[in-house]
């Protein structure tokens, strides 16, 4: 089992612009993407949890709190450990693995915010492992406004 952590990117500029990359961040696995816009910074996306999918979360403008938590029984998943988290911001140009066995959720920090998510399952196979918990479990989303 694998914990979840940051796969660092980096940005090179010059007089011709900036180029952001990841090269540490290997998409082999990668089966779509998606992007998920949050107008403002009221919406809290908690908590989804998959057994088996594994998923990359990449800040693409604005920033935001993404959080996890270890499920240990996805029936009846236990309050034994608070959630960990991580923020992601649009100048860093790093990628957060969150492998199978956790729940993710996250709130955007700045209006407008946008966040790239990769996955290793096609949509159906997703819909079948995704398992929704209340956003109220495990974690604090106001203290991020």
């Amino acid at each position: 089992m694998h914990s979840p952590e940051i796969i660092k990117g980096g940005i090179y500029s010059d007089n011709r612009g900036e180029l952001l990359y990841n090269n540490d961040f290997d998409l082999s696995t990668i089966k779509r993407m998606y992007i998920i816009k949050h107008p403002d910074k009221s919406v809290v996306r908690a908590w989804q949890g998959h057994q088996q999918e594994h998923k990359y979360f990449k800040c693409i403008k604005g920033s935001f709190v993404v959080a996890w938590k270890k499920i240990d029984d996805f029936t009846n998943p236990s309050d034994n450990n608070k959630a960990e988290y991580t923020i992601l911001s649009e100048s860093e140009n790093n990628v957060l693995s969150i492998p199978s066995g956790f729940a993710n959720g996250l709130k955007a920090l700045e209006s407008d915010s946008e966040i790239m998510v990769f996955s290793d399952y096609k949509l159906g196979e997703s819909l079948d492992d995704k398992i929704r918990f209340d956003k109220d479990l495990w974690f604090d989303w106001g203290a991020f406004k």
